[in-house]
């Protein structure tokens, strides 16, 4: 029964430490590389169903709000999906989109007594 000097332990902790490391970052790379594919064909599918007019429009609303253009993004996915786009969503169609997608506006009522 012989027992590995401390020095040699730690050297092999180390190394096994290091691999898995290395493992998940390369998990970490294929999950990123697998978002950025799944961006492009996102983007992808907005140019051909949007004119550049609606593109624009849409650009404007991710400068103040990303989210809610997120929101906007998916419905548009989801509407060409079922193929219910006829053409091109051009700017007037991407305005009434936005309106009807809108959050409802937060008001209060203030009651006297």
């Amino acid at each position: 029964m012989s027992e590995q000097p401390d020095d040699e332990r730690l050297e092999e902790l180390r190394k096994k430490k290091m691999q898995e490391m290395q493992e998940q970052g390369g998990d970490e790379e294929a999950q990123q590389q697998a978002q950025q594919q799944a961006d492009a064909q996102k983007q992808a599918m907005l140019r051909k169903h949007l004119t550049d007019g609606a593109r624009k429009r849409l650009n404007s609303v991710r400068m103040s709000k990303p989210d809610f253009a997120e929101q906007v993004e998916r419905q548009i996915l989801a509407i060409a999906q079922r193929g219910q786009v006829n053409g091109k969503i051009d700017e007037e169609k991407m305005k009434e989109l936005l309106r009807e997608l809108k959050p409802d506006s937060k008001s209060f009522n203030i009651r006297r007594r």
